[in-house]
């Protein structure tokens, strides 16, 4: 999600396709954080794709784009022949002639669905990035939800923007551990010097993901630590009025 129905460009788009194409080409993608998706508003999305074609990306066409599901999705299920191989390779499987898509670093499929009739929607494991445009934020907001919801509702999400309340308001709306902003979402997610989440090649994916905890996982989740418990003094006991807890509920509810 890169921008908003605004008129004012609220990403740095250049910026944005050099990181996601950094992020996406990365050991062929074989990452769970690996961006399998891309969600851009309508007003910048072909300045994107342009991002993407510097960067070596390809935009298959809706014909090569059917040969290429055929190919990774031969019987509704990610096919090993396509995981952890680079581009090109992917490429001649699909059979896929045309030259730019033999030279692509990363192969980008347009869609407008998400779900199990849309297997390009799901994890790919691959240098395969689909590619979703919106009339608006909101509505990008929206696919982002319906893509996470399908598969991986938890792990996270990524969001390139100038508006950092953004950030905040996307946590909250979407079911996610982790708000990536304006970075390589891939290296960003397993921790880095730069943005104090800690080193892991595991994310929690909290109850969303079904799992017991939201962090990523360290050192700390492998400790046992015993606490040694005595009475605080009377002057130090921080326990709530019943004011506190139910005044005013009790004020706007008139009881």
């Amino acid at each position: 999600m890169d921008s908003s129905h605004q008129p004012l460009i609220v990403a740095d788009v250049a910026a944005a396709g050099s990181l996601i194409a950094r992020s996406k080409t990365f050991d062929h993608a074989t990452s769970c954080s690996s961006e399998n998706s891309v969600v851009v508003v309508d007003a910048v999305a072909d300045a994107l794709l342009a991002a993407f074609a510097r960067e070596g990306g390809v935009l298959l066409d809706v014909e090569e784009a059917v040969h290429l599901q055929a190919a990774m999705f031969p019987d509704g299920r990610l096919s090993p022949a396509v995981t952890a191989q680079p581009a090109a390779r992917i490429a001649a499987l699909a059979g896929l002639v045309r030259p730019a898509a033999a030279d692509a670093r990363f192969l980008i499929v347009p869609l407008a669905g998400v779900g199990p009739k849309h297997p390009m929607s799901g994890e790919k494991l691959s240098p395969v990035l689909a590619f979703y445009r919106e009339p608006d934020y909101d509505a990008a907001v929206a696919r982002a939800a319906s893509i996470l919801a399908y598969q991986g509702a938890g792990h996270s999400v990524g969001l390139h923007t100038r508006e950092p309340a953004r950030a905040t308001a996307l946590g909250l709306a979407l079911p996610v551990c982790r708000v990536i902003v304006n970075q390589a979402h891939c290296f960003a997610t397993g921790g880095s010097y730069d943005n104090a989440l800690p080193f892991s090649l595991s994310m929690g994916c909290g109850s969303w993901g079904r799992n017991s905890f939201a962090d990523n996982l360290n050192v700390r989740h492998f400790m046992n630590i015993t606490r040694v418990v005595r009475p605080l003094a009377p002057g130090d006991v921080l326990e709530p009025t019943e004011e506190a807890l139910f005044g005013d509920y009790r004020r706007r509810r008139g009881a």
